[in-house]
């Protein structure tokens, strides 16, 4: 009987041994991973857990005989410039406990510098994360850090805080001795045992990204885009990078080679999502599980992994991301966006109907070079349409797939208009508009994309605020940094009127059709009065002209403020989706002059 061979071996650690290899740099992060470390909370259950005895997992080491790159724990030199082990699983863990024992800073998901600190009280043996109340509270020691850090004895550690502790706090014997003991325990944390189970050096970079992706157990599980990026560690570490700046940056400011900022008022872009452009874009899918089989050279005859085949798909993927994260293709395509009257991303419902019109943006823009003036109102009526309709809500990635297949026989600007324009005109009917759509509206979500599209539609027609001279376009703009947000929804028939009226449930009261955006001055005078009370009175403010169109680009019915409750929903229901309406109308109005006029 043949004897099992594996690919790994198993190896004790203790953490003070652990500690002393990352510190030399010879243990060090693969690109493999994912940047970010815990929250001070989990380290502080990790800590928790040691601090009883409990197991809190294996590391998972890969004998590193490349010269890749690699991305060492904390902030700092190391003596080794090339790691000879890498961490594949349990860098978390790994780099939370070296954060705190060293009293080292990390990088955290924003790519900056952190410190984790965390309390401990000997008293009770009890952590917390650290907060100004725990500094000031002389029973606790603020930062653990500080007592590896001092590079004193745990004698005189303990020593030096019984004597602090007494001078504000009457100690019992017993009190000193549990105090001792449970500091002790806490020094003792430095001898806690590891398992780690190292993946021989013969094994080649492939089959360690394979074996990360299988064996993951802890954290966030891990999807397709996270499989890719895996392999973007891999085969191509700049792309991987490229993709993670461009995110730093539209959340900082920063600026990109000098170029400008992907900063942005409508989505803070992660790495896996800009990778779905991507792949949408230069290989024409939405389900991502194919193209990993694709990037890693799967033949599909022979259903063998070639390497000249992963290397000309990853060509595809170069040029595809290259376009992607263009700025001038990224600013052209939000605008694109704004002005089809989203303004920030609190009007946006679906990143994925955002993400997705991106990929339909470079088609046009690239692929079948439609005119940009042509090209914006397109893609501003596409991104209008799916986000109103939730195209991309349910299975996005199938849906995207079955999408992406109309093109695939496309050849011309005009086909491609007239394809997206054919799909909208299919959906966007008149019994979608007189009917579903009013049914859709009957909602007391706060999210609706119905909602976000009715407010955008007031932004493109101009509508000023109910009961002001200010237009809904300038108070939604997303460069106003007031304390207190300039619109706000109001109940038009308010709570405490409807309670008295015998209606209390939530979803009747905060019904959709129940709201408008006010000037938080107007919220706050209108308060809780009957409409058949508080409406003449705000109406007399204004001329009969400017009434008249501020009810219309509102919904109002005629007559309102009397209306039985139940009438009055179903009413304005009908005429916030003719407002829809207008402003879908809108973005069509010189539709039909497509690719050449």
């Amino acid at each position: 009987m043949s004897e099992l061979k594996t690919l790994f071996k198993r190896v004790e650690y203790d953490l003070d041994g652990l500690l002393h290899f990352i510190d030399l740099g010879d243990i060090a992060l693969p690109d493999i991973q994912r940047p970010f470390v815990w929250s001070n909370a989990k380290v502080r259950d990790l800590f928790d857990s040691m601090y009883r005895g409990f197991p809190v997992g294996y590391f998972l080491f890969w004998e590193n005989a490349s010269e890749g790159a690699t991305k060492q724990i904390g902030v700092g030199l190391k003596q080794y410039k090339q790691a000879s082990r890498l961490v594949v699983d349990g860098q978390q863990r790994l780099t939370s406990l070296y954060a705190v024992f060293r009293g080292q800073k990390v990088l955290d998901a924003n790519y900056k510098e952190r410190q984790v600190e965390i309390a401990f009280r000997p008293r009770d043996g009890k952590f917390d994360v650290t907060d100004a109340a725990i500094r000031k509270d002389v029973e606790w020691i603020p930062n653990i850090s500080d007592l590896w850090a001092s590079g004193k004895s745990s004698y005189s550690l303990v020593n030096h805080y019984l004597k602090q502790l007494q001078t504000k706090i009457e100690l019992s014997e017993d009190d000193r001795e549990a105090i001792a003991h449970n500091l002790d325990r806490l020094f003792d944390l430095r001898k806690y045992p590891f398992t780690a189970l190292e993946i021989a050096s013969t094994v080649d970079e492939e089959q360690v990204a394979d074996i990360f992706v299988r064996i993951n157990s802890k954290g966030v599980p891990l999807n397709q885009a996270d499989f890719i990026l895996t392999l973007l560690s891999v085969f191509w570490e700049r792309g991987r990078r490229d993709l993670e700046t461009f995110c730093q940056a539209s959340r900082t400011k920063a600026t990109i080679g000098g170029k400008g900022s992907p900063f942005n008022h409508l989505i803070d872009p992660d790495p896996d999502q800009l990778l779905r452009v991507s792949i949408a874009y230069g290989f024409g899918r939405g389900r991502l599980q194919s193209v990993y089989q694709i990037l890693r050279g799967k033949d599909a005859e022979t259903g063998e992994f070639l390497p000249e085949k992963r290397d000309e798909q990853f060509e595809v993927l170069k040029a595809a991301q290259a376009e992607v994260l263009n700025l001038t293709n990224w600013h052209q395509f939000l605008s694109a966006i704004i002005g089809a009257g989203f303004r920030s991303s609190e009007m946006i419902s679906s990143n994925n109907a955002l993400l997705y019109a991106y990929a339909f943006y470079l088609m046009g823009r690239k692929r079948f070079a439609v005119p940009e003036h042509v090209l914006q109102k397109l893609i501003g009526r596409w991104f209008f349409a799916t986000s109103l309709t939730g195209r991309y809500t349910s299975s996005p990635e199938t849906v995207m797939d079955a999408d992406l297949a109309r093109f695939r026989t496309i050849r011309t600007a005009d086909d491609f208009c007239a394809t997206l324009d054919d799909f909208m005109a299919s959906n966007l009917t008149n019994d979608y508009w007189t009917i579903t759509l009013p049914s859709n509206l009957d909602s007391s979500s706060a999210r609706n994309p119905e909602l976000f599209c009715y407010i955008a539609s007031q932004n493109l027609l101009g509508a000023p605020v109910l009961f002001s001279h200010k237009s809904v376009r300038d108070l939604i703009d997303p460069a106003l940094q007031t304390k207190k947000k300039p619109l706000e929804r109001h109940h038009l028939f308010p709570k405490a009127y409807l309670k008295g009226m015998g209606v209390e449930d939530r979803r009747l009261v905060n019904q959709m059709a129940n709201y408008a955006l006010l000037e938080w001055p107007d919220n706050i005078d209108i308060s809780d009065g009957a409409p058949a009370t508080y409406f003449p009175q705000v109406a007399s403010r204004f001329g009969e002209a400017a009434l008249s169109r501020m009810m219309r680009d509102h919904a109002m019915p005629e007559g309102w403020e009397n209306m039985a409750y139940d009438n009055f929903l179903a009413s304005r229901r009908r005429l916030m989706a003719a407002i829809i309406r207008q402003g879908f109308l809108l973005l069509e109005q010189g539709k039909d002059s497509h690719a050449h006029t």
